[in-house]
This record gives C-alpha cells, sequence and structure tokens, in this order.
C-alpha cells in the first residue's frame, strides 16, 4: 500500500447551510452488483443500464437487471460515463483520462489523458454536446480518487473545468475550483451545468460568450457528485451526503486540526450520513425534487440519472445501484 499524502489544509470559512425544505418520501428498489463501488449510470436506447467499478470493469445490466455482461476493463478507476454521437461511450477514468469504447469490440482508445503535459489524476464526469465536443472535470491537481477525502480536508481548490473538441484540442475554461464534479448541458447545449462537492453549489456557464465566468446558480445542502440532464430536462443531482457538521467546523479552524484527522484511521474521519438524497432543478435554479430515501443496502449516492420518470442511482459506498420512480408534485 503507497504511503498516505500530506495534506497542506487552507482555510476556508463555510457559507450558511441552506434551509431545510419539506423532502418527499422515495422508496428504491435495490440491484447488487458483482463488485464494490459502481460510481455513475448510463441508460441505453432499449433500458439497459451501464456503470463501472472500482476494480475497472465497466457493466451493462439489462434493463429487467437479470443479466449482466462485463464490456470492458480500463484498467483503473472508472467514473463518469457519457455517450458519445458516434454511439461509442466516453469513460471518465480517474487516472486514465477521457477515455472512448467501442461497445461492439471492447476496445478503449484514449482521448485525452494529460494536460500541459501532466497526467490528469482525477477525471471525474463529463457531459457531451451534440457534435462531440466534451466538457469535463479534473477535480484536484492534488490527490487521487483513492484520497478524495484529502482533497476535502485541505481545500486547497485545485479543480479545474475544460472543453475538448472534436479536433483533440483542450481548452481550460476554469481552475482554482473546490473539488468540480459532476457537468451537465442545457437542452439548447449553451449553457454548462456542473457542481463543486466541496463548495456545496451549482454553477452554470455561458458557452455562446468566449471568456465567461461561471456563475452561482444555487447552493447545495449537501456535497454534490454527479449531474445529468433528465428526459424531464431537469439536471438532477446526486447529494452524496448531508453537510457534515465536523467538517464545517474545522474548515475554518487552525489547519492543524484538519491533519490530525488526516492523520487517523478510516474510521474516525467524517463519513456519509446513511441517506438517499436526491434533487432535480429546472434551468433557472427552481427547486422542482426535493428527494430522501432510506435502504439498509444503498446511501450516498454518486450519481442520478433520470429517463422516461425513474431516476437510477449509483454509489461509490457500495455494491448495489438503486432506482426509484419520480415522485408526482
Amino acid at each position: 500500500m503507497s504511503p498516505k499524502s500530506s495534506i497542506a489544509p487552507v482555510r476556508w470559512t463555510p457559507p450558511p447551510a441552506v434551509p431545510p425544505h419539506a423532502k418527499r418520501a422515495i422508496s428504491v428498489t435495490v440491484v447488487p452488483m458483482p463488485g464494490e463501488g459502481p460510481e455513475d449510470t448510463l441508460l441505453d436506447a432499449e433500458g439497459n443500464i451501464l456503470t463501472g467499478l472500482l476494480d475497472g470493469r465497466i457493466l451493462r445490466i439489462s434493463a429487467d437487471t437479470k443479466t449482466i455482461t462485463e464490456l470492458a476493463n480500463t484498467g483503473g478507476r472508472p467514473l463518469g460515463l457519457e455517450w458519445l454521437p458516434d454511439g461509442k461511450v466516453l469513460v471518465c477514468d480517474a487516472g486514465r483520462g477521457l477515455l472512448r469504447l467501442d461497445l461492439g469490440t471492447g476496445e478503449l482508445e484514449t482521448l485525452a489523458a494529460e494536460i500541459d503535459g501532466v497526467p490528469m489524476k482525477f477525471c471525474n464526469n463529463a457531459a457531451v454536446a451534440a457534435d462531440g465536443t466534451i466538457y469535463f472535470t479534473d477535480s484536484s491537481t492534488r490527490f487521487s480518487v483513492d484520497e478524495w477525502m484529502a482533497d476535502l480536508l485541505e481545500h486547497s481548490a485545485t479543480g479545474r473545468l475544460f472543453r475538448r473538441t472534436t479536433d483533440g484540442k483542450v481548452t481550460k475554461l476554469a481552475d482554482g475550483l473546490a473539488f468540480p464534479n459532476g457537468v451537465a448541458l442545457s437542452a439548447d447545449g449553451n449553457t454548462l451545468f456542473f457542481v463543486e462537492t466541496a463548495g456545496y453549489r451549482l454553477l452554470k456557464l455561458d458557452l455562446t460568450t468566449e471568456g465567461a465566468k461561471p456563475e452561482l446558480v444555487v447552493m447545495l445542502p449537501g456535497l454534490p457528485d454527479n449531474i445529468s440532464t433528465g428526459s424531464d430536462g431537469l439536471i438532477w443531482i446526486a447529494i452524496g451526503s448531508p453537510r457534515n457538521a465536523l467538517l464545517d467546523f474545522l474548515l475554518d479552524k487552525p489547519p492543524v486540526l484538519r491533519k490530525i484527522v488526516w492523520a487517523l484511521p478510516d474510521a474516525l474521519k467524517p463519513k456519509a450520513a446513511s441517506v438517499i438524497d436526491v434533487q432535480a432543478y429546472d434551468e433557472t435554479g427552481r427547486l422542482v425534487h426535493d428527494l430522501r430515501g432510506r435502504h439498509a443496502g444503498f446511501h450516498g449516492p454518486t450519481a442520478a440519472r433520470e429517463a422516461d420518470g425513474k431516476v437510477w442511482l449509483a454509489s461509490i459506498m457500495g455494491t448495489s445501484l438503486a432506482v426509484f420512480d419520480v415522485p408526482e408534485n
């Protein structure tokens, strides 16, 4: 096992917590996976579900959930999954970068592994425009996915947002981000939405204005992970955990306290709550769905993908996917 990285905590005063809303209860059905840590979900036209596991495997689960097929193994850690216009699958592999998977052959092709000659440490999530342009996040230049909590504790905000055009050119759109994570495009493709896990917020970027800066859409009630644009046109957000009181307390205190916490055994570090929190917003930032559920076999959602009134969830914290029906408002 590699030695644990050291952290250099940066003091940061967390924003006030979002006032609680009346959450709607959801009941989820859990679908066991043959491995740990399904991180994202992607649906095809037949209702099959794709996901990536901790051991590098990318799986397809049949629409009736009875058949699971291994499609490929990245040899790394697949995170975000998205469709490309040619029917291939874009894979954000944390350490290998952007990969293109041919579902027919299982062949993997590297689209972007480095930024200015430096390998990405934490390629996380992406959105793909109709012309094949890819928008993606690299959550940290300091820590890999295996040490994601180090980035939360350090709060050095080294995350970045990029664009890759079809000619292979990669352009930085924003940096200095606090663990940028999920990415989604508006229905017209003119606005890019993304979240900062460590900043508890949903942001947007005007893609029609060169040099535009990210703007706040709404503050979130917890630590957001992957996001996606649903068939209903809403931005669905997996809330990995409600805000952690201990983490908020430590962030504006002397940095040595967070160094002590990082040195503790994992069992004593801050943990995600054992709940399932999912939200959906329209493109103006209006909260449309604020949902919460509990299930002994699933918590801490890291992805939420809506299609035709059903939402598929993934979580790196277990060995299952989950699904629920969107409640009527």
